[in-house]
């Protein structure tokens, strides 16, 4: 018996490897040596002896592929660091400008640039341990995203295990793309349209629904693909993104061929020529070119700003246009009461989707290109996202075409708009217009806010019109009205159970999402949680006036004016009052009377040797202190790691006391 079952812990050992091994010379350095049936039987011999044998199974096992049981919701991750987005360039003179900030924050010194593909996927993020894959998440807000491992796993060309020297690593994060090719994409599309079913826009939009889908094993049935472009391992140092690369390809990760280390900003301004060239050459799609400081050592001298690294930009290429006929200018109201033409076309192809709207942004952009109803026009995509009309066809007018005028009321609640003095956009005077009520509403609601799973664009609509909601803190006075809410048409008992559900558990989210969610006007998340590090309550929030507000890094005169304004409005005050007495969290975590680093503000910068940053912000926070996100005139300490980088410089240019990790346990009694 137990030669046997040595045996089969041997043929399980045998398959897994040559499974895996099949899959890393298919997918990622696309040199099959078997066929496809003979990869097949492999694969059915594996699962019938895991099958026989269910306490053999391997979390690695290549059968986990297609395998994992449907999930009723993702759970939501942390990304420590954040998953930064990129600054937008679209013309050299921009690109050059960004060289010439870098040179001025390194002191003169001459950066050398990594140049590399743009691609049009989705961000995800995936976690090792020693050398398994443990989670994958989504990027989300970048702090904060999704777990959907079960269905990462589904892609071939992400290793269940780490190959090569360096697959012991204990901990690791690696972050790339997920993709879809063009060919696979419209094999999709086929099949749906053969099946009666709606095509699907292009492939950025496939993968993204894809990683959306429940059910892994309906994921399984799309390919896609993935290429790594970071390795993230606390406390090990790296010295270029060149080297970061070289080790993902070594771990066993696909990573495009395409880059290019390049000595200046010419060379990578030539990378992006290149490309723009030959990018329908490509088997996917891609929307520009990255470039990045290539040394580690300069990177952490230039620090971020906001929601962006100082050192990476991404090059975006030309639009792409296409001409179509306007047919109508309608008029949107936002959630701050803001009415923006739109534009109603004759739907077209460009960039990769058919569109039929496209923005006008205000009275002024119609004016100055001169824009009639039936004018042939010209759609572009600006940065191959979002649709805009650039101008008009010449010559293909139709006769009796008139100017366009805005009109003197708001289209959704015949209030009075007004444009102010200095200011190209028109406002619906009217705080109560349901347009205005819908979008702040929505916006609350949103999965980076408040994140009440059940209130889509839909479901706010009806509750505006039929009158349960007139602002957001009605949403928790909606418990007790069951009754009345399952009468509505489509909703039912559980519908409504499962909202007061989500409604109720949103009271617990963090105090910094209510702050995103409140729409207060150039607020968005990232500015939101350094708010909710400074101010310990809404109530501190809604007393700072613009100067104290000013004195936060991330806060100019635009912001500062923004939340003065907020608080000052009289129904904001009354709302949020409202919100308070039903229970949402509307302070930071409390913590313990009389804590140790109470009244004192800290920064984290660099690798800490104990602890993450996370678990210091616990710690700090646990004995009363704030952390704050960048150095200002509220900041106490600055705590330093190893390679710290803009935020040490600016405590030391400022005179800001910087503590190490052990320090900072001292003042709290720890050794």
């Amino acid at each position: 018996m137990e030669a046997s079952r040595k045996s089969v812990i041997r043929r399980l050992v045998e398959l897994r490897a040559m499974l895996q091994e099949h899959d890393y010379r298919y997918y990622v350095l696309a040199e099959p040596v078997i066929a496809d049936q003979e990869y097949d039987r492999l694969m059915r011999e594996l699962t019938e002896l895991e099958q026989r044998h269910p306490g053999m199974i391997s979390p690695d096992s290549p059968s986990h592929r297609v395998g994992g049981e449907p999930t009723r919701e993702f759970p939501t991750v942390s990304h420590d660091p954040p998953m930064l987005s990129l600054a937008n360039s679209y013309s050299e003179e921009e690109i050059r400008d960004f060289d010439r900030r870098v040179r001025g924050l390194l002191g003169g010194e001459q950066p050398a640039y990594f140049a590399e593909l743009k691609f049009d996927g989705v961000a995800i993020a995936l976690t090792y341990r020693d050398g398994l894959l443990v989670q994958g998440a989504t990027r989300g807000d970048g702090f904060q995203g999704d777990d959907i491992t079960n269905n990462l796993r589904t892609i071939r060309s992400i290793p269940l295990r780490l190959r090569g020297n360096d697959a012991s690593i204990g901990a690791a994060e690696v972050r790339g793309e997920a993709f879809m090719k063009w060919k696979d994409f419209e094999a999709i599309n086929e099949a749906r349209a053969a099946a009666g079913e709606r095509l699907l826009i292009n492939p950025r939009n496939a993968t993204a629904g894809t990683l959306k889908l429940q059910d892994p094993r309906l994921v399984a049935q799309r390919p896609m693909h993935f290429f790594a472009y970071s390795l993230i391992v606390p406390g090990r140092r790296l010295s270029g993104h060149g080297e970061n690369l070289d080790i993902l390809r070594g771990l066993g990760f696909p990573v495009n061929e395409h880059g290019r280390r390049c000595a200046d900003i010419d060379g990578a301004v030539a990378f992006w020529r290149s490309w723009e060239e030959a990018r329908e050459t490509l088997p996917y799609d891609i929307d520009g070119v990255v470039i990045k400081v290539d040394s580690v050592r300069q990177q952490d001298m230039l620090g971020t700003i906001a929601k962006s690294p100082r050192w990476a930009i991404a090059f975006k290429f030309s639009t792409r246009k296409a001409e179509t006929v306007l047919r109508g200018i309608t008029l949107q109201v936002g959630r701050v009461g803001t009415v923006t033409p739109v534009a109603e076309l004759t739907p077209v192809f460009v960039g990769g989707s058919t569109v039929s709207r496209a923005t006008l942004h205000n009275e002024d952009y119609i004016h100055e290109l001169d824009l009639r109803v039936g004018d042939t026009v010209i759609v572009e995509k600006g940065g191959d996202v979002i649709p805009k009309v650039s101008g008009r066809v010449e010559g293909k007018r139709p006769s009796g075409a008139a100017a366009f005028t805005m009109p003197a009321s708001c289209p959704a609640c015949g209030s009075r708009i007004y444009r102010p003095a200095g200011e190209a956009n028109w406002y619906c005077e009217n705080a109560a217009c349901p347009a205005q009520v819908r979008g702040r509403i929505e916006h609350f609601a949103s999965r980076g806010a408040m994140d009440i799973e059940g209130l889509g664009e839909a479901a706010v609509s009806l509750l505006v019109e039929k009158g349960f909601l007139g602002d957001c803190a009605d949403l928790y006075d909606l418990h007790g009205r069951e009754g009345e809410l399952a009468e509505l048409e489509r909703w039912g008992a559980r519908s409504v159970r499962n909202l007061l559900e989500s409604i109720e558990q949103s009271k617990r989210q963090p105090y910094h999402r209510l702050l995103f969610a409140l729409g207060i006007r150039h607020v968005g998340s990232g500015v939101a949680r350094v708010l909710g590090g400074h101010f310990r309550s809404i109530d501190e929030l809604a007393e700072a006036g613009e100067e104290v507000l000013q004195a936060i890094t991330t806060v100019g005169p635009r912001i500062a004016g923004s939340i003065v304004h907020f608080f000052a409005d009289p129904h904001n005050r009354v709302m949020v009052e409202r919100l308070k007495r039903s229970g949402v969290e509307v302070s930071a975590q409390a913590t313990p009377a009389g804590g140790k680093l109470a009244g004192l503000t800290f920064v984290l910068t660099g690798t800490l040797p104990g602890h993450t940053r996370e678990e210091a912000r616990g710690i700090i926070e646990s004995h009363g202190g704030v952390v704050a996100a960048s150095v200002g005139k509220t900041t106490r300490y600055v705590v330093a790691g190893d390679d710290a980088g803009a935020k040490l410089a600016k405590a030391r240019q400022q005179g800001i006391p910087v503590i190490s990790e052990k320090e900072l346990l001292a003042m709290i009694g720890k050794r």
